[in-house]
């Protein structure tokens, strides 16, 4: 099972029904494929389709596959791309090549969708492991249901296959990834033979807006778009108010340093996190960027204001002690050059900058470039 999360209250309404479903599930891509691994289409057992694999490129194909393994039950893995004779007449124009695990889902062959489904609802991080490939085909769409703590659930049918799968399900869960993995047969680090598709469902990536103004809740909007738990945080009670800001999860009346300093001593940041300060006041922005900078893992830190404003935090800063280094993370002034000028423009020029840092890449138009449009998978929402 690796449902993607649009399509999986369907998948468990089936599931507690007592129905049989056939999921198809993008597993690994190359090239310019038009979605991400982990998309997923389901045919439920009236025929009914939920979830897109490729924004209407192969779907016709996939649903006969589909089909075929609603009604026999075998797993099977099917390559759509422009290396197959078939490209043109599955559509997949975008020149780019897609595999898709398609399996069959019902109560007696996953008996714990519904624990993962409650992982996932509750945002609990979970991963399931499923192989895609090995010698003996019968091994197609086992699974193994992985969690950081405890033991793991179901078997891909060895010791030696499990252990390996969950060492390496742990650090794409604790990532936020999803990708497949290979192995030797029987789990062997060096080798192939067999293919694991890993989904991890990890709670989403935060944003972190301090400041309660008007582009606060237009970043905040943005955010939450992007699939991020947004947070605004103000220390201002009559600004900082939940019918202010209606596209945060969280509306918080802190000092933003004291609370970026808590939530990070919880445990509760990582790498795809993203902090926008946009108080514009240094008594709010210098505390909060020192604490921001100052923790090594967080995805991106930006802070609004004019370039004169920009260098009096970063002298402000380096009278702190931050480093040269340290300072090199901050984004300020905040988000791309689009030319914005009211809130909402610039909090797509926010959410750009993030983007382009989320995947590496320098924003420039997709026409005056020649590699490949998409990067490899990065710790951004999942």
């Amino acid at each position: 099972m690796s449902a993607s999360r649009d399509v999986l209250p369907a998948l468990l309404a089936w599931w507690r029904d007592g129905s049989a479903c056939a999921l198809a599930t993008v597993v690994a891509t190359w090239s310019s494929a038009p979605r991400q691994p982990g998309a997923s289409m389901l045919v439920g057992p009236d025929g009914s389709v939920v979830g897109s694999l490729s924004g209407g490129c192969v779907e016709g194909d996939a649903y006969a596959v589909c089909e075929q393994v609603l009604a026999d039950g075998v797993a099977t893995v099917r390559r759509y791309g422009v290396s197959d004779a078939e490209a043109a007449e599955v559509g997949l124009t975008c020149g780019g090549t897609i595999d898709v695990l398609v399996e069959r889902v019902d109560a007696g062959g996953f008996p714990e969708l519904e624990a993962v489904a409650a992982d996932v609802a509750a945002g609990r991080p979970v991963a399931v492991a499923t192989v895609v490939a090995h010698p003996d085909a019968a091994l197609v769409g086992r699974r193994l249901v992985v969690r950081p703590e405890g033991d793991p659930t179901g078997t891909l049918g060895t010791t030696r296959r499990d252990d390996a799968v969950v060492d390496d399900a742990h650090g794409l869960l604790a990532a936020g990834h999803t990708g497949t993995l290979t192995y030797g047969p029987d789990g062997e680090r060096r080798g192939e033979g067999l293919e694991v598709f890993v989904a991890s469902y990890a709670p989403r990536p935060r944003m972190l807006v301090f400041g309660a103004t008007d582009h606060a809740a237009a970043v905040a909007t943005t955010g939450s778009f992007l699939g991020y738990r947004v947070t605004v945080c103000d220390a201002r009670p009559v600004f900082a108010t939940a019918g202010r800001f209606p596209s945060a999860d969280e509306v918080v009346v802190d000092w933003p340093h004291r609370y970026l300093r808590a939530q990070a001593e919880q445990g509760l940041l990582d790498a795809r996190t993203a902090v926008c300060v946009l108080s514009h006041d240094p008594k709010f922005d210098v505390p909060v960027l020192e604490v921001a900078l100052r923790l090594p893992d967080l995805g991106y830190v930006g802070a609004m204001g004019s370039r004169r404003t920009a260098e009096h935090l970063r002298g402000a800063l380096r009278d702190l002690g931050l480093t040269p280094a340290e300072l090199d993370r901050l984004s300020s002034p905040i988000g791309l050059d689009l030319g914005a000028r009211t809130p909402e423009e610039t909090a797509v020029s926010v959410a750009a900058e993030i983007i382009a840092a989320r995947w590496g890449h320098g924003a420039r138009p997709l026409r005056l470039g020649d590699g490949p449009i998409h990067a490899r998978p990065g710790p951004g929402p999942a």
